[in-house]
């Protein structure tokens, strides 16, 4: 079976580094499941769980936006954060996502509740994440 290299780099270090089988992510656009021989492709993704399938294993990691880049052997992922199951802590995100909901409820200005919105959305990402595992 073919198989590709992934990549996920955030600006502060390379969080994953595997050859696998198959990638799902959540575009702009909507889902997208890449495999091998792919045609080149860049999108931007949504706050959302990546899948990458890998010899009979399923890894899930929390990617927090950015940009997705296919080329014919190698898959990057150039996020804004992303974090492995391992790396979430539960309380910490499940605390944001109360913080968020709280000031989401106060609707403040436009600006305040768009960072409560984006803040809500990353916890919601961990706690899924971490709920897969």
């Amino acid at each position: 079976m073919s198989t590709f290299l992934v990549e996920i780099v955030t600006p502060e270090r390379k969080v994953y580094e595997e050859t696998a089988n198959m990638v799902s992510v959540t575009g702009v656009e909507g889902e997208l499941g890449i495999m091998p021989n792919h045609i080149p492709l860049v999108t931007p993704l949504r706050i959302a769980p990546v899948t990458i399938k890998r010899d009979g294993k399923t890894d899930v990691i929390a990617v927090n936006g950015g940009f997705i880049e296919v080329r014919k052997d190698k898959i990057v992922i150039l996020a804004e954060s992303a974090e492995l199951p391992g790396d979430i802590n539960v309380e910490r995100a499940q605390a944001a996502k109360q913080r968020a909901e709280q000031r989401l409820n106060a609707q403040r200005d436009e600006v305040d509740f768009r960072r409560a919105e984006m803040s809500l959305q990353r916890a919601m990402n961990r706690l899924n994440v971490k709920q897969r595992v």
